[in-house]
């Protein structure tokens, strides 16, 4: 694929980051759906009565596979997309943690937040900063060599 007229700055980067995170979320939520027990035998819980709840979170997380690598294929027009994906990944280790600090999970369940959230933060703010111009341009109707000047 040819890079548009502006490409979006450390592109390669960038494609390389969303389609591993792409990937990544794919297998992850077919896992998550295939076993949703699994988090719970690893940190030694009682098995889910409502198993489907965690297959859904899979189904969920590898639907954000498909758009990560959407943003893969095009990343000058991923910023909303990649925003919302890490605002994901910011509220859900902080959801975990009420959970763990009122003892309702334990620490051992922390290790989800190691490969879904963590890993992915640096790489996603940093292509956030470099699609801004990008999104700025796109949301004040500019054409898109418009961004280049920003």
């Amino acid at each position: 694929m040819t890079p548009p007229a502006r490409a979006i700055r450390r592109r390669g980067l960038h494609r390389a980051v969303f389609a591993l995170a792409g990937v990544y979320n794919l297998a992850w939520g077919a896992y998550a759906a295939a076993d949703p027990q699994w988090l719970f035998r690893f940190a030694a819980m009682e098995p889910l009565n409502h198993a489907a709840i965690f297959a859904c979170l899979g189904m969920v997380v590898g639907v954000y596979g498909f758009l990560y690598l959407e943003v893969a294929r095009v990343p000058e027009r991923g910023f909303a997309i990649a925003a919302v994906g890490l605002l994901g990944k910011v509220l859900g280790p902080i959801g975990l943690a009420r959970l763990i600090a009122t003892g309702q999970w334990p620490p051992a369940t922390f290790v989800l937040c190691l490969t879904n959230d963590f890993v992915w933060w640096i790489p996603f703010a940093l292509y956030l900063r470099d699609a801004w111009p990008f999104f700025r341009a796109d949301i004040a109707g500019e054409p898109r060599a418009a961004a280049s000047a920003a």
